[in-house]
């Protein structure tokens, strides 16, 4: 009888460098970490349901790439580590791909995402699609709770499954790797939905700008603003993470502004990256509760204590009510949808209303959002469009932003929360959400730096500085059922 005398490793809040050096010292295999994950899936994730489809061949593929570890002559950091997608990205496997619409329940893709490409590249193990706001919580206005969608039901947040919000659209990658059922996940943004599930899971989120991580492959909300990111627990594992999914897609036009680009997001890792950097602080946009005031204020003592040079600022802002989403969610998800095999019931949105509305047990906080998108044309040449294209941009950006940081001379922002995720959105720059504690009563928090255009690497280390000299994550009390 064969004894194993190897120390357990520990998947609890285990970093990517990590697992990669138990992996390397042969402490653990791939296959035995992937077990471990799903049995912590199979323990605790009735309570969350945090995931929508367990990849069926996980096992298998973390086998395969055990065998094969010992032929690679240079191993990349995500090499066999086990990764949650949210259901909105295509995978070419056994795993379908929903939006966490009852109508997709069948829509198995043909091809994978460009970004899953890039993961299976560098050896990830796709474990596992995380539920999510249906259709990244565009669905309806009549008050449909972050988190739900009708295939997968509602997640929940680890640290107060019945107390607090989970965050939306990316609550289930959010939910889940607070909760340690994967190493690292991605998560897609249109406006908020991976800032605001890292900020409320206490993660570290990346909303990368427009052009640095390819669309192709994910099921569209709106292209003027759509990314996805990484979503992890600490500000290095979405640093390399993020170093891994960026470049340049034949299939996604805008991808081409990001040539030459860092590769490697690692080297702005720097524990004093605050030091001498202007960041403005817009007090407008304060949380309303008075806890998390303190928990900001406390946050902002800290970037001073480390050297950062906080200043008051006002950005520009005017009141719009615009129909850019509206209208390129009608044409993107007809785009999408038309081009699905004859298995998948809907190919159209027309088609997924007519089917909602015979299944609105599932549907059951209806379809507004979806139902007005249908009233519009979609078509992008459409002058109305185009001139509320052109008004988001000027008031987020040029009118915007970009006045503040120009006349601050600033390095970036930072807000409470997801607070002013709108306006970076909208420009299409980026934001990074870490850890900023914990009210009295345990519900989490972020701060988000944001900034210009591809101006990560400046966020990166702003955050990681801030990460290193508070290290305020603590990891949710899981209950099994």
């Amino acid at each position: 009888m064969k004894i194993d005398n190897r120390i357990p490793f520990n998947i609890e809040e285990a970093t990517i460098l990590e697992v990669q050096k138990a992996l390397d010292s042969g402490v653990i295999t791939s296959w035995e970490l992937t077990k471990q994950y799903l049995e912590r899936i199979a323990a605790y994730d009735s309570t969350l349901c945090s995931i929508r489809e367990i990849n069926p061949d996980a096992l298998e593929i973390a086998a395969e790439l055990d065998k094969k570890r010992q032929e690679i002559n240079q191993i990349g950091p995500l090499y066999g580590i086990p990764v949650i997608i949210k259901d909105n990205i295509d995978t070419k496997d056994a795993m379908a791909t929903t939006a966490g619409s009852i109508a997709l329940e069948n829509n198995f893709a043909k091809e994978d995402a460009f970004i899953v490409k890039k993961l299976r590249e560098a050896g990830a193990i796709i474990i596992g699609k995380a539920n999510l706001s249906e259709f990244a919580n565009f669905i309806t206005e009549l008050d449909m709770p972050n988190g739900y969608s009708s295939l997968g039901g509602q997640v929940m947040n680890p640290y107060g499954p019945a107390v607090w919000d989970v965050g939306g659209s990316s609550s289930g990658t959010g939910a889940s790797i607070a909760a340690n059922f994967a190493v690292v996940g991605i998560g897609t943004e249109t406006s908020g939905s991976i800032l605001s599930p890292a900020s409320n899971n206490s993660l570290v989120g990346i909303k990368p700008t427009l052009g640095l991580v390819s669309r192709s492959g994910i099921i569209p909300l709106a292209h003027s603003q759509d990314t996805a990111g990484p979503m992890t627990r600490t500000v290095c594992d979405a640093a390399i993470l993020l170093g891994i999914i960026a470049g340049v897609d034949e299939a996604d036009e805008v991808t081409k502004t990001c040539e030459g680009q860092p590769s490697d997001y690692t080297t702005f890792l720097k524990t004093d990256g605050l030091k001498g950097k202007r960041i403005g602080v817009d007090r407008s946009f304060l949380p309303e509760e008075e806890d998390e005031v303190v928990l900001f204020n406390e946050a902002l003592e800290e970037l001073t204590k480390q050297g950062a040079i906080l200043l008051d600022v006002t950005i520009p802002r005017e009141k719009f009510e615009s129909i850019v989403l509206y209208h390129e969610f009608k044409h993107g998800i007809n785009n999408y949808l038309h081009k699905l095999s004859e298995e998948v019931p809907v190919h159209s949105l027309s088609e997924v209303i007519a089917f909602n509305k015979q299944h609105l047990d599932a549907v059951k906080y209806g379809q507004t959002i979806l139902e007005y998108c249908q009233t519009l044309n979609g078509d992008l040449d459409d002058p109305k469009y185009k001139k509320h294209r052109e008004k988001d941009i000027r008031l987020s950006a040029t009118k915007g932003i970009d006045v503040a940081m120009e006349e601050y001379q600033l390095d970036g922002l930072v807000f409470a929360k997801y607070l002013g995720c709108e306006m970076p959105a909208k420009a299409g720059y980026p934001s990074i959400t870490v850890p900023a504690g914990y009210t009295p009563k345990g519900k989490p928090m972020g701060i988000t730096f944001s900034g210009l255009a591809y101006s990560e690497p400046r966020l990166i280390e702003m955050a990681f500085s801030y990460e290193q000299a508070t290290n305020l994550r603590i990891p949710p009390e899981l209950n099994k059922e």
